[in-house]
């Protein structure tokens, strides 16, 4: 956790570009939990490494935050700085098969975008609620393919070394929804290779992507899988296994639709929802012996809150 102090030093260096007490639960796809001590919203690489140099010699959490699709804030917030990069990053460039995408594009446009433009390998992207450098840093996927399936290379401004550079895709050291990326290094831009294909056939799959996710899957406030896969299995079927559709706890509940979901109510609490996830992992492992871990970041639950 920082310090008051050394929050205070932040702001005073960043100025006019610090806000304090800024939303951050509100901006997640959960819509629960509370505040970050501090914001800001760098418009371009040279604020965001004045970011970076305003942090030297400070002890202050940092959280890079897209869309908030994968993050559980906290009731009591987040007690350090949360970056949200701003527009100028949501560029998309498309050059023949060659796609350079802004780290704060949504993923949904990213692959409407390029399958009209006459390219494949990207349509999974349309049922992600994330954005292009949440991507990266999680290598997140479905549909049958991920991130660094046609990743080739990324950029990314370091905040501890404030420096910005271009990494090649082995860099990441991509596993199942992880990879090596720090929690300080901001992806900026991604470059992929995609393969040439047809704008109808790429039309066509996106619509069945959005078919089968509203079919399946429920909307509302939640952050998509709850849980990771355990190797041969499905967390999904596990959960329901165990009779827990539909278990409550407040203002949190397991999805009566798709087992692997926790909703959160309008105006409800982030602790609810974790409580909900802790009993659904006691639970699944007294039944069946197996560990669920989660795939869902938690903000401000180690005692890391607003001060």
């Amino acid at each position: 956790m920082s310090s008051a102090d050394d929050l205070d030093t932040l702001a005073g260096r960043l100025g006019s570009a610090a806000i304090r007490d800024a939303p951050l639960g509100s901006r997640t796809t959960y819509r629960v939990g509370g505040t970050a001590a501090l914001g800001a919203e760098p418009a371009d690489e040279a604020a965001l490494l004045d970011i970076a140099r305003a942090l030297h010699g400070l002890v202050v959490p940092v959280l890079v935050v897209g869309n908030g699709s994968n993050l559980l804030v906290a009731d009591a917030g987040f007690g350090g700085l949360a970056v949200t990069l701003g527009p100028r990053f949501a560029g998309l460039a498309i050059d023949g098969t060659e796609v350079r995408a802004g780290g704060a594009l949504a993923l949904p446009t990213l692959a409407r975008r390029t399958a009209a433009a006459g390219l494949t390998g990207l349509e999974w992207a349309v049922g992600v609620p994330g954005t292009v450098g949440g991507a990266v840093r999680m290598n997140a996927g479905g549909h049958g393919s991920d991130t660094v399936a046609t990743l080739v290379a990324f950029r990314v401004v370091d905040l501890v070394a404030a420096e910005v550079t271009d990494q090649p895709v082995g860099r990441l050291a991509a596993g199942y929804r992880h990879t090596s990326l720090a929690a300080t290094e901001v992806v900026v831009e991604a470059t992929h290779h995609l393969a040439p294909g047809d704008p109808a056939a790429g039309k066509a799959a996106i619509d069945e992507i959005v078919r089968w996710r509203r079919a399946n899957q429920p909307g509302g406030a939640n952050a998509g899988s709850v849980f990771t896969n355990p190797p041969d299995s499905s967390a999904g079927r596990l959960v329901e296994a165990c009779g827990l559709k539909g278990l409550r706890i407040g203002t949190a509940e397991v999805s009566r639709k798709h087992a692997n979901f926790i909703q959160a109510d309008k105006g409800g609490s982030a602790d609810d929802v974790l409580a909900v996830m802790e009993r659904v992992q006691a639970e699944v492992a007294a039944s069946t012996g197996v560990e669920l871990t989660t795939e869902v970041e938690m903000v401000g639950f180690d005692g890391g809150g607003a001060p």
